[in-house]
This record gives C-alpha cells, structure tokens and sequence, in this order.
C-alpha cells in the first residue's frame, strides 16, 4: 500500500483542481450564455412574434453551446488517452483504456453545460419581444 501512496495523493489533488476548473468553466459558460442571449435578443423577438416556440429558441441557441463542448471534448480526448496510457504503463499490471470513460465524460460534459445555460436561454426565449422590438425605427 505504501507503494500507491503518491497515486492516491495526487489522485485527491486532482480530484480537488478538477472540481475548481468544472467550478470555473461554468460560471464562464454561464456569462458567455448570458451575453449571447443578450447579443441575440432582437433576433430572439423577431422568431418569437413570427411564431417560434420556447423549445425552438431554446434548441437554436443550445445547439451552439454543445457544438463548442463537442469540439472541446474532441480536442481533449486525445491528450487524455495518451496521458493515460503513460500513466498506466507504470504498473505491474497494464490494463487497455476503453472508450466508456471517454463516452461517459463526453455526455457528462454536455450534461453540466446544458444545465449551466439552461436557465439563461429559457429567460431569454420567454422574455416580452415588445420590449426589444419597440424601438425598432
């Protein structure tokens, strides 16, 4: 046990740094949604009075969130993997990374942010478009 000591402490050490970064990411997700809804409110008041549903609003301004998330995850997939397998190649006993951590990370991810922004995007898609609308000129 004395053996895996350091792996524990820096498994604790990274357990803690990664809530923090998760911590971080989300409330920068949540201005950046803020800020989008923002930017986006005439155009969110014109789809609305020309019919566009809350879930359709929501559902177009989502999509571009998840689309950064996926590229990110894209991204970091790779670093990951190879960290890994360096890491794992440590041991005595080697065992191969499947996809399922990778899966399940990738779904986690789109999870938290789509749960982050939620919020944002439903008070902008249910917001008066008279409000943004009325000095149009």
């Amino acid at each position: 046990m004395e053996h895996y000591e350091a792996d524990q402490i820096r498994g604790q050490l990274f357990l803690g740094f990664s809530g923090m970064t998760i911590l971080i990411a989300c409330l920068g997700l949540l201005g950046l949604a803020s800020y989008t809804a923002e930017q986006r409110a005439r155009e969110i008041s014109i789809r609305k009075v020309l019919g566009a549903t809350v879930f359709n609003i929501s559902s177009i301004l989502t999509k571009e969130f998840i689309l950064m998330v996926g590229v990110s995850v894209l991204l970091g997939f790779p670093i990951a993997f190879l960290a890994m397998n360096s890491w794992l190649e440590n041991y005595a006993y080697r065992i191969s990374i499947g996809y399922l951590p990778f899966l399940l990370a990738a779904v986690l991810s789109i999870f938290i942010a789509v749960s982050t922004i939620g919020l944002q995007i439903y008070q902008a898609a249910t917001k008066n478009p008279v409000k943004y609308l009325k000095n149009d000129g």
